[in-house]
């Protein structure tokens, strides 16, 4: 494909991308906010812009891994052009639609994933697929939740150990102030992990085209975008599904808030040094559900965590089936890309 002509639709797909990027700061609001905004430590209104700062600050923290991981480890990035790019982001960003609608918490990044992987394999088959980076991408929606749950668990029965002697007004106090803390490390990580991966797509389609030379690499401008966008999305606020982050699945107070965001906080730190792009939504929820069940089994609200894992376990093949459409409608109807 000629670079110089593609230039206005590759323009068109970044846009398409940093729209993505945007979408997944609103859907996944709720994974850095739902907590301190339910145990009433900030109003929601504040909450978002101290999530969105976090966001936004994210590049300075951690390197670049999961972008690579995402722009040449799920599917052949040979393979990569224009219509793979628009059928990858569509299907993505349907489903996210769909599911911030109905206030579903599912994941941006696995949508993302799915996207890819069904337009890679509508133009290529299943030898389009990179089954090494695509094997720690699945290995990490298993784990990362139940990480997530057994750090939260394990912080809670902890720190009720620590906090035995204090009175519940004292307990309360302190941890309303640490939740800033907690909060601030969450948000720093949901940044960190989920505006790679469109950073991700956004430099594999530049490379496809030759504008980034022989060797795959991430354009600091390509960067900057990609945080200020999630940055952005996450200042709107996904409040459906803030509720049910925050108030449906378990009653939290401020000590388990503090627990659940730092247990998660954890899991999307290491995982993000390591590159494995996870789902911020699965370790936020695993990790809430871990100190519902510190305090008692009966605290959670399991239905509501079964609704959601249900929507886990169709994100993936959902967002494929519309991105190979997607793809197949733009090579039958002869789009020109």
């Amino acid at each position: 494909m000629d670079a110089t002509l593609a230039l206005p639709v590759l323009i068109g797909l970044v846009g398409i991308a940093l729209l993505f990027d945007f979408l997944n700061g609103l859907h996944d609001a709720a994974n850095s906010i739902a907590t301190i905004v339910s145990t009433r430590v900030l109003r929601p209104q504040y909450a978002v812009l101290w999530a969105a700062f976090f966001n936004f600050v994210a590049f300075g923290v951690f390197g670049l891994h999961v972008a690579n991981t995402i722009g040449t480890g799920i599917i052949d990035p040979n393979l990569i052009d224009a219509p793979v790019i628009f059928g990858a982001l569509m299907g993505a960003i349907v489903w996210n639609v769909i599911t911030w609608g109905l206030g579903i918490p599912s994941s941006s990044s696995h949508a993302l994933i799915g996207g890819l992987l069904g337009a890679g394999l509508a133009k290529a088959g299943f030898s389009a697929a990179e089954w090494k980076g695509l094997s720690m991408a699945l290995v990490a929606i298993v784990l990362s939740p139940v990480v997530g749950f057994l750090l939260a668990l394990l912080l809670t029965a902890i720190v009720s150990w620590a906090s035995v002697r204090s009175t519940p007004f004292a307990v309360d106090r302190a941890f309303r102030i640490l939740q800033f803390v907690s909060a601030s490390l969450y948000s720093l990580g949901h940044g960190g992990n989920d505006a790679q991966k469109t950073m991700g797509i956004i430099a594999v389609l530049l490379y496809s085209q030759g504008y980034l030379g022989a060797e795959f690499s991430v354009p600091f401008w390509v960067v900057l975008s990609c945080q200020a966008s999630m940055a952005l999305g996450t200042l709107m606020g996904g409040w459906r599904i803030v509720r049910t982050m925050g108030l449906r699945i378990t009653k939290l107070t401020p000590m388990q808030g503090f627990c659940a965001e730092t247990g998660g906080a954890a899991t999307l730190f290491a995982a993000t040094f390591l590159g494995v792009p996870v789902s911020t939504t699965h370790t936020i929820t695993g990790a809430i559900v871990g100190v519902g069940a510190a305090r008692r089994v009966s605290a959670v609200r399991w239905n509501v965590a079964n609704s959601i894992v249900y929507a886990w376990v169709i994100t993936i093949p959902a967002s494929a089936i519309v991105a190979a459409l997607s793809y197949w409608a733009v090579t039958l109807l002869h789009i020109r890309f």
